[in-house]
């Protein structure tokens, strides 16, 4: 049991980003495109942080951090970073299934090289 909330810390890592890159993908693009001048990029950056939606994914991601310096007192790098591969297999999946994006061949070889990459690892 212990084991398993050392390793919550992991995964807590990798909940909180998925949700916060899923949020920024679906948030971000309804406030149209990246300005070109300064003042336009600072006023667009600004906007996008006082957004409820937006802002609780950069919480998310914030507290994602400090999940992962747990994780960091609990096991070696060469451990738990390979773990948090696995945030690629499910954001493919989810931005599928929430954003309607494309779920190539392609992606899903590359997504299944990455698990047998971590597998891998996480044996020796």
């Amino acid at each position: 049991m212990a084991r398993f909330l050392e390793h919550f810390y992991i995964f807590a890592t990798i909940g909180l980003t998925v949700y916060s890159q899923l949020i920024f993908k679906w948030r971000i693009p309804k406030f149209g495109a990246f300005p070109t001048d300064s003042f336009g990029k600072l006023k667009f950056l600004i906007i996008l942080l006082f957004d409820p939606v937006i802002f609780s994914g950069f919480i998310a991601s914030f507290i994602s951090l400090l999940a992962w310096w747990a994780a960091l007192t609990k096991f070696e790098l060469s451990y738990a970073l390979p773990i948090l591969s696995l945030n690629t297999v499910l954001l493919l999946i989810l931005s599928g299934l929430v954003l309607g994006e494309s779920i190539s061949s392609s992606k899903v070889v590359g997504v299944g090289l990455i698990v047998l990459g971590t597998v891998v690892i996480a044996q020796g």
